[in-house]
């Protein structure tokens, strides 16, 4: 592992994890000095993927398909960066992280849903379930800085995806904003510490802190809860974060429990993953809990990530 990595872990860090991970948290470690695998989402309502993987081989790429998303594959090694050919500026793929496919496949969005994007950019996800549904039903893709919202748009014209709305607005106010009881289906890819992130950069690491962790946990509840007010009765919500903070993945989701939700199972062929955690320091969530999916970077070779599937009672 490198030195320089090992030297940016604080000790409240190592003491954390390695109660979460027990004698798994060197593999882990291990894996965050590494570099990720780098992989693309083929754009199906653009570009026969067939034609677009036979063309890259051509040209010199090796892809691996993603055992999880037929459209997505992972780039082995390639002649030029994936952003600079032309097909990636025609939209017919989108430079896209593996694990992040994930959330909007365990959504499963079907053609002609309502379904709203709460924390959007910089898009991958909302283009993601907008080629699932066909450009059939309505997306409403929201974002709450300007810069941010600017990339979003860029993304969803290049990508084509007709049946996106953008709005801006601060995500805790949606509801009030919109109203409740809307959306077929909610998906909140939530800010978060990007712990799942420190194979892409080591910057999330060196900026975690217990005390960052319990400010962003309140603002994660806060849009969860504004998020769920929005679904219909009977509709689906998938929660997601690319960290590995209890407190910012099940603690969230516990709040949501409290408030009625129900947690669902989660089935995704050809992904190891592992439970959620019942219990955290002080607090204990409770058996359903395990529902959640916890992604660590060593079981599929990618970044981190945490998905949990909601359900608001009828």
């Amino acid at each position: 592992m490198s030195i320089i990595l090992k030297e940016m872990i604080k000790p409240e860090f190592e003491k954390r994890y390695r109660k979460l991970l027990g004698e798994e948290y060197e593999i882990l470690l291990s894996f965050m000095a590494k570099k990720p695998i780098p992989s693309i989402r083929v754009n199906p309502m653009k570009v026969d993927p067939n034609w677009m993987v036979e063309k890259l081989e051509r040209l010199g790429w090796r892809l691996q398909q993603i055992s999880w998303y037929g459209n997505g594959y992972r780039v082995i090694e390639g002649p030029e960066r994936l952003g600079n050919t032309e097909w990636h500026q025609l939209g017919f793929y989108y430079v896209q992280e593996a694990a992040s496919m994930i959330p909007p496949i365990v959504l499963s969005p079907k053609s002609g849903e309502k379904i709203l994007d709460l924390a959007a950019s910089p898009g991958s996800k909302t283009t993601q379930i907008s080629e699932m549904m066909k450009y059939e039903g309505v997306i409403v893709a929201n974002d709450v800085n300007p810069s941010r919202v600017d990339t979003l748009i860029a993304n969803i014209q290049r990508m084509g995806s007709l049946n996106v709305i953008i709005t801006m607005m601060d995500g805790r106010l949606v509801s009030s904003r919109l109203g409740h009881d809307i959306f077929d289906k909610v998906l909140l890819d939530a800010p978060c510490s990007s712990l799942g992130e420190i194979r892409r950069s080591w910057g999330a690491l060196a900026r975690w802190s217990p005390k960052s962790v319990s400010k962003i946990s309140r603002l994660q509840v806060s849009l969860a809860k504004a998020a769920y007010r929005t679904l219909k009765p009977g509709g689906l919500m998938v929660y997601s974060t690319c960290t590995l903070e209890p407190k910012e993945n099940e603690w969230v989701v516990y709040n949501l429990m409290k408030a009625g939700a129900i947690i669902e199972d989660i089935h995704i062929k050809g992904l190891k993953w592992r439970s959620g955690i019942e219990r955290w320091l002080s607090w204990e969530f409770g058996g359903e809990i395990r529902k959640t999916m916890r992604i660590y970077p060593q079981d599929n070779d990618t970044l981190g990530f945490y998905v949990a599937l909601i359900r608001k009672p009828m």
